[in-house]
Formats: C-alpha cells, structure tokens, sequence
C-alpha cells in the first residue's frame, strides 16, 4: 500500500530526473550559447537591464563570478540556465568543514532555486594558474562538500565543476602530446577527473586560440584561429586526426591530457572563449572584425544540429559559454583585457551575432577591414589617457608610483630639466608613465594602464627639448 511519504517522495524522485533529463537534454541538443556576465567596470548598466539584454539575444545560458544575490533574484522565472561560482578565497575554507559547504548552498542555491534554474555550479576559477598549492589540494574536497550538500537537499541535477585554464597543460602540439603539467600533483588532478565522472559533470575549460595565435602571427594562419572553414588543415601526426581550426587544435589536447590519466569519457565544456575587440597597438588582431568573425564562427560550430563536437570527440555537443556580455574597464592588465564585450554599455551590440546560430555566417553585414592583423613596428608612448575622467588626486598618485620606481625614471621632471616645462600634471604624468612603461615593458611586462588613467599612442608627445622615452616594436 503507497503512503502519502512514499507517494511525495516518488513525486521528488520524477521531478529530479525530469529535471537531470532536460538538462541532459540541454547538453546535448540545444541550439543555444551562454554568456559570461562579468562585472568589472564603473561604467556597467544594471544587473536588471543586463539580464533583459541577455533575454533579447536569446542567450541560452548565463555565468557570474559569484552567486550575486541581486542577479539571482532577477534570473527567477526567466529561461536563463545559470552558472554561479564559489570564489577561490572560499575554497579552503568550505574544503575544511561539511557545514561550510551547507552554509554556502543554504545561502546561495536555497533561496532561488529552482525559479532561477541555476544548473552549474563552478568552484573557483583558473585555481591551477594560481600559485597556491594549498587551494590546489583543497579544491577537489571543497567541490565533494558542495556536491554533497546538494544531495542532501535532494538537488540532483546541478552539476559541479572547476573552470581550468589552458595553462593547466605541460604540452598541446600536437594535441595527441596534450599533457597536464607536471608540477600539479597527479593525486590532484587524478581526484578532480574521479569526481567529475562519478558525478557526471563536465571538465570546464578556459580557451582562448587569440593567444597562441597572437604569439605567433606571422606564421600561423589567422583564418584558422578564427575558425574559418575551408583554409589551412593540420594533420596530427600520432593521432591520424585532421583540424581544421585552432579551438578543436587546443581542446582535443585536453581530451589527449585526460586520456593518458586513464579518464576518457568526460564530457567537457567551454566556460570561456572569445576574441578581443580592441587593445594596445602592441597587441596583434584584437579588432571588432575579427571579434565578430570569430564568435559568428563559433556560434555556427557549437550550436549545430547534430553536434560537431572536435576530430577526437565528434558528433559531442559542446556547452559553451562567450567572454563576455560588456566590455570591463576596471579590468587590469594589457588593453585587451577591457575588450571581449559583445555590448556597448547602453545595450547596443559592438558587433552582430546571432547566438541562436540560425543565422548564416555570410548573412552579416561586411566589417571594415582591420589595420592591426600584422604585428605593430615603430615606437610607442604611454600617456595619460583623453579619455576618462581626470581626477587630480588619482594622477598624483599614479605620478608618485611611476616615479618611484627606480632611479632615472622623473629626472626630466626636476626643477629646470627638460621636461619640467610646462608644469602640468597631465603633462609630468605622462612623462613618468612612458618613461616608465619603456623601462620595464620588456624585463618585466609592465603594462601600460595604471588603472585606466593611461593610453598607449603612436604620436610622439615630445617637445621642445623634452624627449619622451619609447618601446620600439
């Protein structure tokens, strides 16, 4: 005879497995791409107008960088698959105790689940670049403890996974030598791949062909980076396997790293990728063209129907998500750090793309052609930008760091040198940041921003007699 216990209990155990099937569903057959929605920027539209954004590009799924409450709210009742993440500094601490990891969940997932349908749960981000060996031990615990939590609370089909960059990987040429790196321990890496296919879930990846492309433009095909078809094909040697295109190149070094670990059948999933759509002038083919060329590209290869996959896991749907939703101006580093949006911040798209991927590539308008597809030679200056908003106080410390570090950098600006004339903030800030920037570009890769108060510039501000130091490219 059925209790009314065992019949609730049925009902929950139908309900989980209709929601494990749609999203099994979801992964392998939809025609629809996520996108990272980064909030790294003063200048950003509100979470409220950045989802109805997403709603209006028919974005399949959406990712944060935490498990933002305002955002979660606002994601309730809409058809958003959502990707929210525990941030590195919480790994150690939910790794060391069960309850960390259910106060985390009752907090974060609670609350709005399942009217906002989150359906990832990402435990840090890009651990492995992070020289932190202790997070490295302590992720894999922290992601059994959330997964844990999970079940206890009868949610069955959030998956749990760990975003990983390509610097995670030793070797990827030819991608059948796709190898992890040997200073991470293999009882980690070995832990991690034994919980992601006990569990089902999906290796994430971060994979961007803009930068091995970038290093090496002159003799690698810019047309197979940006996942154009009937252009350059690679043979792999070992494998036998043909590529046609960068991205398959580097995430089937992945699928080769996984299989010598004795792990072949994880899914994997692109939790980021994109291409810049502007930077320095030192940086090579970051442009919108080549922007919209490749996500158009990538759209049509992930989104087709019956999956693609790549030549070592073909016909495999790919869940993919695209960095990002806006520019990020508060994001430090060289210039194309600021620019993967696919939005301007008052909501128009930088470029076209139709992230349904119904639309054919060709059916697009024509882009300008990009001036910056070939590496910059001549010299550059780094100055104060003219385009943000000055603040006196902000130059004056900016001044103060750049002159301060080292000898030689703001003799210039001396009473009665050269470049003392005129005395100008705007004028002496610019000096120390080029003399600066031309000092330790190269022996330390210093980069050319001090917080968005500085531009790179191909325009001499030499004058008179004061002579502005350059980086020769």
């Amino acid at each position: 005879m059925y209790t009314k216990k065992s019949i609730n209990k049925a009902i929950l155990t139908l309900m989980s497995l209709c929601f494990f099937l749609a999203s099994f569903s979801y992964a392998s057959t939809s025609n629809k791409i996520g996108i990272n929605y980064g909030r790294l920027g003063n200048n950003l539209p509100s979470p409220n107008e950045s989802i109805e954004y997403l709603r209006s590009m028919k974005a399949g799924l959406v990712k944060i960088y935490d498990a933002n409450p305002e955002v979660l709210k606002l994601l309730s009742g809409t058809k958003l698959r959502v990707s929210v993440m525990v941030t590195n500094e919480q790994i150690s601490t939910i790794a060391s105790d069960q309850s960390n990891a259910n106060k985390w969940v009752q907090e974060n997932v609670i609350p709005y689940y399942p009217k906002t349908q989150i359906r990832f749960i990402l435990v840090g981000n890009e651990v492995f670049t992070n020289n932190d060996q202790k997070m490295w031990i302590d992720l894999v615990p922290a992601m059994r403890k959330i997964k844990n939590s999970l079940i206890s609370q009868n949610i069955h089909n959030i998956k749990v996974g760990t975003p990983i960059a390509m610097d995670a990987l030793q070797s990827t040429f030819p991608p059948s030598n796709g190898k992890f790196r040997s200073d991470i321990p293999n009882q980690v890496m070995i832990s991690l791949l034994n919980f992601l296919n006990g569990t089902k879930s999906f290796f994430f990846l971060d994979v961007y062909p803009y930068f091995p492309w970038s290093k090496d433009p002159i003799n690698m095909s810019l047309d197979y980076a940006l996942l154009k078809s009937g252009g350059v094909t690679y043979k792999d040697p070992n494998s036998g396997l043909i590529y046609s295109n960068l991205l398959d190149q580097m995430l089937d070094s992945v699928v080769f790293a996984m299989r010598k670990l004795g792990f072949d059948d994880i899914n994997m999933a692109v939790a980021e990728t994109g291409w810049p759509n502007g930077g320095d002038v030192d940086e090579v083919g970051a442009n919108v063209h080549n922007a919209a060329t490749y996500n158009r590209n990538l759209v049509k290869k992930m989104t087709s129907n019956p999956p693609l996959g790549t030549p070592a896991r073909p016909k495999i749907a790919i869940p993919t998500f695209i960095f990002s939703l806006y520019d990020e101006n508060q994001k430090p580093g060289p210039g194309t750090e600021r620019h993967w949006g696919l939005l301007h911040t008052d909501g128009r798209p930088i470029y076209e793309v139709d992230l349904t991927g119904r639309r054919a590539v060709n059916e697009y308008p024509v882009l300008p052609e990009p001036m910056n597809n070939r590496p910059y030679k001549g010299k550059i200056w780094c100055t104060v930008a003219s385009n943000v908003s000055l603040s006196t106080m902000e130059l004056g410390w900016a001044l103060d760091f750049a002159c301060g570090q080292g000898k030689g950098i703001c003799d210039a600006l001396a009473p009665g040198s050269m470049c003392y004339e005129p005395v100008s903030i705007v004028s002496h800030a610019s000096y120390a940041f080029s003399s600066y920037w031309a000092k330790f570009k190269s022996s330390s890769g210093a980069s050319c921003y001090f917080n968005g108060l500085a531009v790179q510039t191909t325009t001499d501000p030499s004058h008179g007699s004061c002579n502005f130091p350059s980086v020769l490219l």
